[in-house]
């Protein structure tokens, strides 16, 4: 199964990748960062090609930054020819992608990889209040 990292900034999602590929080598990760022009923002042609270079029958789980990252991937979902077996993750866009490229290496189906993304936000209220 695939994972995509939605960001508003290139660096950021490229990084991430790098961070990721230390802990599961093996699964596929495909990063959509900045604007068609190199800016800040998300493109929704640069999600749905990232979509379609980690696409399998297993699924690909798409997390993302901010919500207007959302906005474009829902918009990339419309581009799509095949929309089936892709799904977005409610969850903070690090910690959500360390668990879902941890899940998805353990060999776990989508549906399983993204709760264990979404169960990310946990983490964060459990740091917050200690």
């Amino acid at each position: 199964m695939g994972i995509v990292l939605v960001s508003h900034s290139a660096d950021i999602v490229r990084g991430l990748k790098q961070f990721l590929r230390q802990f599961q080598p093996n699964v596929p990760i495909a990063v959509a960062g900045g604007t068609d022009e190199g800016e800040l923002g998300t493109s929704a042609f640069k999600i749905k090609e990232a979509i379609e270079s980690v696409y399998s029958d297993k699924g690909v789980l798409v997390l993302f930054d901010l919500g207007s990252a959302l906005l474009h991937a829902e918009m990339a979902l419309e581009l799509l020819a095949e929309r089936e077996g892709i799904q977005f993750a409610d969850a903070p866009l690090i910690e959500g992608a360390y668990a879902a490229v941890v899940e998805a290496g353990c060999g776990s189906g989508l549906d399983k990889v993204r709760n264990s993304a979404e169960k990310a936000k946990q983490w964060q209220k459990v740091i917050r209040d200690e």
